[in-house]
């Protein structure tokens, strides 16, 4: 069992070399690890500093494409150097790497398919209580729209077995943790969570520049990656509200005409009526549109994850600038 630790890099040369030193090179029921760095348009010695520390293979992105971006080409480049289990970590050596043995251990067991590790957000020492609470809120938005348990929704630190790993797909630019698990979810993915541990702080977040922003761009991601999957869903519930509004205004309108209120002076009401109607309307046609769109995306899927498997029997290359440091005939093979 082929096991690669993928590590997306932007401008790491200072703390890329202690990652790479706490990574591991065995564990028990894994026969081969392979080190993966994406490089996600450093304009540092990223890439030198890489080699030196004996990584096995690189992908190249030209320019710096975001996190999002540089996961997904790493995920592509781990399947394609026939990788059974992928195992994703951060270049800020954030997470202890003799945790991955506790990563792998439920998909080696055959007990999951995608393991998010748990930093137990409510005890660790170096979050504040504004982002401690407002973690829960946004793992707890995320489990409600996955209809997952995973406590820690925006840890880094996870492992996909081959199948979750030809299953996922992202489309944000921003960030793979929050869409992942709700894709996953949604797939019917076997997921779990484990405790990890974590090591000091060695730099800030590059992902944003204020919770504010972190805040508004995740809740985005959030509501976009569920309405894909749940399109009736997100747009029934404004199509009722306008209807149910609607049917108020009506309803009025006929009490006072039935009354002989004068009701040529509450036309206001049937007309603010019929307007709110049709934007009910509106709203449950995009959301049957929604669903159309859905099962289209469904069988695109599909197609994608068949292509994969092609990809893989016949060794096509990353699609992305490829450095392997060892012979890539080592590195790559048909595997499906």
């Amino acid at each position: 069992m082929k096991l690669v630790v993928q590590i997306p890099c932007f401008n790491e040369e200072e703390t890329l070399p202690q990652t790479l030193a706490d990574l591991p090179r065995e564990l028990p029921g894994i026969d081969e690890i392979l080190w993966l760095v994406i490089d996600d348009g450093s304009r540092d010695s990223t890439m030198d500093v890489a080699r030196e520390h004996g990584v096995d293979a690189i992908v190249r992105l030209t320019t710096n494409s975001g996190l999002a971006i540089a996961f997904q080409a790493g995920m592509d480049a781990a399947l394609k150097m026939g990788a059974d289990i992928i195992v994703n970590t951060d270049a800020d050596n954030q997470y202890v790497g003799a945790d991955i043995a506790r990563l792998v251990e439920p998909i080696v067991g055959g007990e999951a398919d995608f393991v998010v590790g748990d930093r137990q957000i409510r005890d660790h020492p170096e979050f504040s209580d504004t982002k401690k609470r407002l973690q829960s809120v946004g793992s707890w938005v995320v489990r409600q729209a996955a209809g997952s348990d995973i406590p820690d929704t925006t840890s880094g630190f996870r492992a996909y077995s081959r199948q979750a790993a030809l299953n996922i797909n992202v489309v944000s630019r921003f960030t793979y943790t929050l869409e992942t698990i709700i894709h996953a979810g949604r797939q019917g993915i076997a997921m779990t969570h484990v405790p990890i541990r974590t090591n000091p702080k060695t730099r800030d977040s590059r992902l944003f520049s204020s919770i504010r922003g972190y805040v508004s761009r995740s809740t985005a991601t959030i509501l976009r990656v569920y309405a894909m999957h749940e399109p009736l869903k997100v747009f029934l519930v404004p199509a009722l509200i306008f209807a149910l509004f609607g049917t108020i205004l009506f309803a009025r309108f006929g009490v006072l005409f039935l009354m002989g209120d004068n009701p040529s002076g509450h036309v206001q009401s049937l007309i603010l009526g019929a307007v709110t109607l049709i934007f009910g309307i509106v709203f449950l046609m995009m959301g049957v549109l929604g669903e159309l769109l859905r099962v289209n995306r469904i069988l695109a899927e599909r197609s994608l994850r068949s292509l994969r498997r092609i990809e893989l029997h016949v060794a096509v290359p990353p699609d992305t600038a490829w450095a392997a440091t060892k012979d890539e005939a080592d590195l790559t093979g048909p595997r499906a």
